[in-house]
């Protein structure tokens, strides 16, 4: 499951031991491929990592602060802290490859 961010509150993913955030806009056509991606991901991940979608739109304060320019782009925290990131779209078998290797 992949869980939306609002009002810019990141409080849940950063007391997570890992997450991964998405950070995507209802626009982008590459991240409106990449939502169902993750979605699988997240139930293949589950027990690894939280998944939290962030509309860039919604909360700009959220992406200024992590120097977000394109989109998608993931970002992985492990214990609050960003260890990874990845900009683009990744089919699923890049993707967990990728992820398995942050988480």
């Amino acid at each position: 499951m992949v869980y939306e961010v609002h009002h810019n509150d990141l409080t849940q993913a950063q007391a997570a031991k890992a997450a991964v955030l998405d950070f995507n806009a209802t626009w982008c056509n590459p991240c409106r491929m990449l939502a169902p991606v993750l979605e699988e991901a997240s139930n293949d991940l589950a027990g690894k990592a939280l998944f939290y979608g962030i509309d860039v739109d919604e909360n700009p304060a959220l992406a200024a602060r992590f120097g977000i320019q394109s989109i998608p782009a993931l970002v992985v925290l492990k214990d609050g802290q960003p260890v990874a990131r990845q900009v683009g779209f990744m089919p699923k078998p890049a993707l967990e490859q990728w992820l398995n290797s942050v988480l």
